[in-house]
């Protein structure tokens, strides 16, 4: 039995959403990854630690949290809308897929020795994570209603299991790089 109406009234006056019983704290630990590998772009050596991270799920995290309503932020969970927390498991789940799948993908570049690349690579990383974090707040915040979370949990599985192209790949250094002749015709 879903206690969802006493869970409402608890969480009030804490970061926990009183309409999703859900808080954006768990998206912290997504976030120190981003750091991590956004840091690892520009300190190589940084990208082991990036590796050392382990996915949590939502209990997890807040189980290990110093989080001050921790025990409550589990608590509403399990109580939580389905219209909202399955959404949340679904992104999660294809967030967690493509986190697993791409930092070995990420080692492997940059034992290449192709620092430029592997930058790229790893900004390119973070920039799609952060935009996948963006969208699971607006879930958690309730900023979207039931059918746009719906919506965001469906497109999050669709989107993670197609590989980047070159349209969506950040351009290469030499890419990047205006030669003579391209900065004389901007002046033609």
């Amino acid at each position: 039995m879903k206690l969802t109406k006493t869970y409402r009234r608890l969480v009030r006056g804490t970061t926990i959403n009183d309409l999703t019983l859900l808080s954006t704290d768990y998206l912290n630990h997504f976030n120190e990854l981003v750091m991590l590998v956004e840091m690892a772009a520009d300190m190589p050596e940084m990208l082991e630690d990036a590796a050392d991270w382990r996915f949590k799920t939502y209990q997890q995290h807040f189980a290990d949290s110093v989080f001050t309503h921790k025990d409550l932020a589990v608590w509403a969970y399990e109580h939580a809308p389905e219209a909202w927390r399955a959404p949340l498991d679904r992104c999660t789940a294809a967030l967690r897929q493509r986190i697993e799948e791409t930092l070995p993908h990420l080692q492997a570049l940059q034992q290449s020795g192709d620092a430029a690349a592997f930058a790229a690579e790893a900004r390119r990383f973070a920039r799609e994570v952060t935009g996948r974090l963006e969208a699971m707040s607006a879930l958690i915040n309730g900023a979207v209603d039931a059918e746009e979370a719906a919506a965001l949990g469906a497109a999050a599985e669709v989107a993670w299991s197609e590989e980047p192209t070159e349209e969506t790949r950040e351009p290469s250094a030499e890419a990047r790089l205006m030669g003579q002749s391209d900065i004389d015709r901007l002046f033609d």
